[in-house]
């Protein structure tokens, strides 16, 4: 039996594209809604397996909506689509285990691959998105790094030597070589000082 899938966006041409394009590749359309409150209960009454839900709605949105689907643990499976390139609604939604995300101008293009990563229980991301976001995203492994660690790091990224760095910071070039094997053991890299300076470069960015 094919998977039932709801659709819910407060834009009439939007909604129609979605619902026009899925009816023509014989999806097992379970109905669509213009705003939020409506979506929600279609979801309960209806546990489709897919609900695909426009971000910003009447009444509820669709993270909103994810939440109280999580709340009462409805095995639908959630896909977000936005205009919105924006960080801290994807990690959001990447909080609320949302299955995908799919950028707008880019729905009817992606929309089939989404659902057919997210019947096999895996999620999917706009390519677009997700390379516009990781860009900005800064590694784990910077995180785990002292001050001091940081800036010996942000000095390699600029070609200082060690003697320039421990005259910089006021301590030895030995304790700087210090700092540098911590740094490579760390930062998970081969032990030689080329790629921990490569990797300051490619991070130099969130030094």
């Amino acid at each position: 039996m094919q998977a039932s899938i709801l659709i819910a966006d407060d834009h009439p041409l939007i909604l129609k594209g979605l619902t026009d394009f899925l009816v023509e590749k014989n999806y097992n359309l379970a109905g669509s809604a213009t705003n939020g409150k409506e979506a929600l209960e279609m979801i309960v009454s209806q546990q489709p397996d897919i609900a695909i839900l426009d971000i910003q709605m009447p009444y509820l949105t669709g993270l909103q909506i994810a939440q109280k689907c999580k709340d009462l643990k409805l095995h639908t499976k959630i896909v977000l689509i936005t205009f919105e390139n924006d960080e801290a609604v994807y990690n959001q939604a990447k909080d609320l285990e949302i299955y995908g995300y799919v950028l707008k101008e880019f729905a009817l293009v992606e929309i089939e691959n989404c659902i057919a990563a997210v019947l096999k229980g895996n999620s999917y991301f706009s390519p677009e998105l997700i390379e516009y976001l990781e860009i900005n995203e800064v590694p784990e492994a910077l995180e785990t790094l002292t001050p001091m660690e940081r800036e010996v790091l942000r000095l390699i990224a600029q070609n200082k030597t060690a003697k320039e760095i421990g005259n910089i910071l006021f301590t030895s070039s030995r304790t700087v070589e210090k700092h540098k094997s911590h740094l490579i053991k760390k930062l998970d890299l081969e032990s030689k000082s080329s790629s921990l300076a490569l990797y300051a470069k490619e991070n130099e960015a969130f030094l």
